[in-house]
């Protein structure tokens, strides 16, 4: 057990330990564990601990096909689940689009605002004008009677079937530069295009988030298969790291959504 923890941050000790235990449960009662939406460093992280072989096993799924947040379903390893005991329900908001213009930002507040814990819901969905989201069916009730509003706009709820999703694939390109140190404000810097001072201002203001989580740590010591995003500068991930220069700056190989 011990051997996993030094592939992952101490910070994420806490939610290791919540993994065995589902692992274990499922183990011991022969019984399926679906938890909550998870992020992909989260589903990363169950991946490693349950593992491809031995009593166990895990498949993930957030109700489309490309979802990022996806509910994890350990289970038995002779048992494979369908898709519909992953138990997510698909939401299409009704409003008036000739007149406003709804955001992921103000989706993912009206729903926190309604008292749900961000594992409840998964993805939100759209094209610039529709408005789609994924939630646990065990708040979708909940959800219906509750959500009127987004912001100042009301609403209505439509269920939708998975096949009926709007499509969401991103692009990533990459790009190689040299940083002077692997800390979190310098590879920012390589990311924006923008001065540490700048960076480090965005940081400390709460706009940086490293593997979905915020982090207000300019000297945050990052490593391959980071994930970045800055608000309103947008994403990017830490794919290589190379090495070092004879000038003893850092070889790194960015992707960033296109």
């Amino acid at each position: 057990m011990s051997s996993i923890y030094q592939h992952f941050r101490p910070e994420e000790k806490e939610f290791i330990d919540q993994v065995f235990e589902w692992k274990r449960e499922a183990a011991e009662m022969y019984a399926p564990k679906l938890t909550d939406f998870l992020d992909p460093r989260e589903q990363e992280i169950v991946r490693s601990v349950v593992g491809a072989h031995g009593d166990t096993a895990v498949f993930f799924f957030g109700g489309t096909a490309h979802t990022e947040r996806k509910r994890a379903y350990i289970c038995p390893s002779y048992f494979t689940p369908v898709e519909k005991e992953f138990d997510i329900v698909l939401y299409e908001l009704h409003y008036p689009d000739k007149f406003v213009s709804i955001a992921h930002p103000q989706v993912l507040g009206s729903l926190m605002g309604l008292g749900l814990r961000r594992r409840k819901f998964g993805d939100i969905l759209t094209d610039g004008k529709r408005v789609q989201f994924l939630a646990a069916k065990e708040v979708s009730h909940y959800i219906e009677v509750n959500l009127n509003r987004i912001g100042k706009t009301a609403v209505t709820l439509d269920k939708k079937s998975p096949d009926e999703a709007i499509a969401q694939e991103e692009e990533w390109k990459e790009i190689s530069t040299t940083v002077s140190s692997l800390r979190l404000d310098a590879v920012l810097s390589a990311f924006m295009k923008q001065s540490r001072q700048k960076v480090q201002m965005a940081i400390k203001g709460g706009l940086v988030k490293v593997n979905w989580k915020q982090q207000e740590n300019p000297a945050f010591e990052c490593t391959e298969g980071d994930v970045f995003s800055v608000r309103g500068a947008g994403r990017a991930k830490l794919l290589t790291v190379e090495g070092q220069t004879k000038k003893e700056k850092w070889r790194i190989v960015l992707g960033i959504v296109k």
